[in-house]
């Protein structure tokens, strides 16, 4: 493994080094198998995206839009690429409010900042009359800023205009986008078109409605009546958690230990000949 950290950062990660290094040491483990580039020039890391003449099988890269963007572009071997998490909860017309009101709450208030934090809230119009005014209350009670269309503004005074921008914006923050919708096809439409394939779910009874969400929505976690902060490798038991690919090559969603291991075939025989 090479590391390489910001350069904010670079003396801290250079203590962290040293106690995985200590670790490694303790446990009878090569001391060189965890390295650490011991430099802030950015030359280094198009160095790492050549792949060092073979010495580096995947890239992993963490950070804002445009280190990914940079990786994605240049790199000549593999990328686990973890993207943002614009994701998004649609409210069907056929969900129950309590459940409704709980899942939209603990995906955008539990931990706002986290890549599984809800960040654009569709409601059905089927579900307005009975569950839109509700669940804005709720949220701004909270503490959580809305930005809305029209409709989603008459409910409550205190709901900002939504920009265009808003829908493909990941607030890290307790700031959610809301938007009613048609149906479930425009719902899934609006996905495709402004999110970024992280973590997206449906609160529904309707098992129908549910399965063509799941099917449908192309992202790499995709919930039915459950809240988009289980986007996380420990709560899918992939252990501690490298990152969420949005990509589709080889691994998608929560990349821990085992999805970063390639396969190699080791093949035992007595003598068998292949007609």
């Amino acid at each position: 493994m090479i590391l390489r950290g910001g350069s904010d950062s670079f003396r801290s990660c250079r203590a962290i080094h040293q106690c995985l290094v200590q670790g490694l040491r303790e446990a009878g483990l090569p001391e060189a198998a965890i390295t650490l580039v011991p430099t802030r020039d950015r030359a280094a890391v198009g160095l790492m995206l050549t792949g060092l003449n073979g010495g580096i099988d995947v890239i992993v890269p963490r950070g804002g839009k445009s280190l990914v963007g940079r990786v994605e572009a240049e790199a000549r071997v593999p990328v686990f690429a973890h993207l943002e998490g614009v994701n998004h909860i649609y409210v069907d017309a056929s969900a129950k409010l309590d459940m409704a009101k709980s899942v939209v709450l603990n995906a955008k208030m539990r931990r706002p900042g986290v890549c599984g934090a809800v960040e654009t809230l569709l409601i059905d119009r089927g579900a307005a009359a009975t569950k839109l005014k509700p669940l804005i209350e709720l949220l701004i009670e909270a503490g959580c800023e809305v930005r809305g269309d029209d409709i989603v503004q008459g409910v409550d005074a205190r709901v900002k205009p939504a920009s265009d921008e808003d829908w493909t914006t990941e607030y890290e923050d307790a700031i959610i986008s809301a938007k009613i919708v048609d149906s479930l096809d425009e719902a899934i439409a609006h996905i495709q078109n402004h999110g970024s394939h992280h973590t997206d779910a449906i609160v529904t009874e309707d098992a129908a409605a549910a399965q063509r969400f799941l099917n449908e929505v192309d992202s790499a976690i995709v919930l039915h009546n459950a809240s988009t902060q289980f986007a996380d490798g420990g709560e899918f038991g992939f252990g501690a958690e490298i990152g969420i690919a949005t990509g589709k090559f080889h691994a998608r969603g929560p990349v821990g230990a085992e999805q970063l291991t390639s396969f190699k075939y080791r093949v035992h025989g007595t003598g068998q000949t292949r007609p």
